[in-house]
């Protein structure tokens, strides 16, 4: 009995040890399974942390290079201001073997070298260049000097008004398309018959009769480049600077031609010299001369027309009006008859009016008006309409812009009539 006790007792302690020794491994298994988990988070963890710092040096690096870039750029820059100033100088006369003669703006003039990347060609009398302060050999051909003033007036590549836009005016237009027009269009007829084309024309009349309107549409039916300024724009204070702007002008528009040069109020500067003048008289006197001399020294069959235009012909210098200048003296009168219904057509096409509207009974009310006369009785109709919340023009809107603008025209006729009989 007692081994049998024994036997149960040992029995039932290997029992016991195999549980216990079960539940261990189990044990040791789960932690082994958390330690693994751990393992790979951790590995895991320290991938997505070695890819962003090798991003972050991607980012750092490519910052750098931009840096360092910059820090080169800058350098450069330092460099170049750092640099000695270059002397600017004036071609004379150019020799075979690169030498040049230049005038310094120090005064004297010297033979220099240029340097082999320069083109030749491009080194020729007159030309800006820009000199080494010390070897004063040639390093840069400049661009030619131009005025601001010359540049900052109104240049139009091609105007939008064409013929169809003037009316009243055909006799007109006729005498300035044989003047301007043809020489441009066709110049080798001229050479044919064997004539000098005529060089400008010079448009004259009571104010707003249509002379900057026809100069543009010239400009437009012959494609060329439109080149407006006012003769005051010429006059200025300091001696000679008056004629420079008029030689920088003339060179302008050869660079741009085909081009009409359109001076208009040309009597700011064209009026008759006087024995008894002030030291201002005498700069506008010699700025007309230039004007003169740029006339008279253009190529004849060049690409550069003149049109000028005045209220004063009265007052204007005879050696203006004289054939090789002005070869053409056209009077632009103030419409009357079929002409202010020409103009009133003409400003009416785009509007909206009854069709009630007699142009004819409307030109009869307006005689002595000019065509921008009309053209403000057409805008003062339509704005009459306008406040009335309406979008056909009447009879009664022009009755009323037609009276609202009367005095202006009439005052305008008066004053007209002392010059232009």
């Amino acid at each position: 009995m007692a081994e049998d006790a024994e036997l149960n007792d040992a029995k039932k302690s290997e029992g016991e040890m195999s549980k216990y020794l079960l539940n261990r491994v189990r044990e040791l298994e789960r932690e082994s399974a958390q330690l693994l988990n751990e393992n790979t988070r951790l590995k895991n963890s320290y991938a997505q942390r070695i890819r962003w710092l090798e991003d972050k040096k991607r980012v750092l690096e490519n910052e750098k290079i931009q840096l360092e870039r910059e820090l080169r750029r800058l350098k450069s820059e330092v460099e170049r201001m750092r640099t000695m100033p270059l002397i600017i100088g004036t071609v004379i006369d150019s020799f075979e073997g690169g030498k040049v003669v230049v005038k310094s703006t120090a005064g004297p003039n010297f033979v220099v070298s240029s340097s082999q990347f320069i083109d030749k060609k491009n080194l020729v009398a007159g030309a800006r260049v820009a000199m080494n302060q010390q070897s004063l050999a040639i390093v840069e051909v400049l661009p030619i000097e131009k005025d601001p003033s010359v540049l900052a007036m109104e240049i139009d590549e091609k105007p939008s008004e064409s013929y169809a836009d003037i009316g009243g005016l055909a006799d007109q237009i006729e005498e300035v398309r044989d003047t301007i027009e043809l020489p441009l269009l066709k110049p080798e007829s001229f050479k044919k018959v064997g004539i000098d084309p005529p060089k400008g024309v010079l448009l004259y009349g009571a104010p707003g009769t249509g002379k900057t309107l026809i100069a543009r549409a010239v400009a437009h039916e012959t494609n060329s480049v439109f080149i407006k300024l006012i003769g005051s724009e010429l006059v200025r204070k300091y001696i000679g600077e008056g004629a420079r702007l008029v030689r920088e002008l003339f060179r302008m528009a050869q660079e741009k031609a085909p081009s009409i040069i359109f001076i208009d109020e040309v009597d700011a500067i064209g009026a008759k010299r006087l024995e008894s003048a002030t030291s201002g008289d005498r700069e506008v006197q010699r700025t007309l001369m230039q004007l003169l001399a740029e006339m008279d020294g253009f190529d004849l069959r060049g690409d550069v027309r003149i049109i000028a235009a005045t209220n004063r012909p009265d007052i204007m210098d005879p050696a203006m009006l004289r054939p090789g200048r002005f070869d053409r003296l056209i009077e632009i009168p103030l419409p009357s008859g079929e002409g202010l219904v020409e103009i009133f057509k003409v400003h009416t096409r785009r509007m909206n009016i009854d069709k009630k509207i007699k142009l004819e009974e409307l030109a009869s009310q307006v005689e002595g008006a000019s065509g921008a006369d009309i053209k403000a009785i057409c805008t003062e109709a339509g704005m009459f309409t306008i406040k009335e919340d309406r979008v056909r023009v009447t009879m009664r809107d022009f009755d009323n812009a037609i009276n609202k603008v009367r005095g202006r025209f009439a005052e305008g006729k008066e004053e007209a009539g002392v010059m232009y009989t």
